[in-house]
């Protein structure tokens, strides 16, 4: 699954806060995810975090020359 920082990621289930949507901080061996409701960061092992992603949203950066 391609992951990147910067990313939004949709998940399968709630956080507490009661939103579902997360921003990547860091990727490697472990997702650091930020909530976007609520803004608690959250480490969570790769394996468990791309089973329960439902959607990312990347945010294009289009350069104007």
């Amino acid at each position: 699954m391609d992951v990147r920082v910067g990313d939004i990621v949709t998940m399968k289930k709630n956080h507490p806060c009661g939103c579902n949507l997360f921003s990547v901080l860091r990727v490697g061996m472990d997702f650091k995810l930020k909530c976007c409701g609520c803004g608690h960061e959250i480490m969570t092992p790769r394996a468990k975090a791309e089973k329960n992603i439902r959607k990312i949203t990347r945010e294009t950066k289009e350069t104007s020359v």
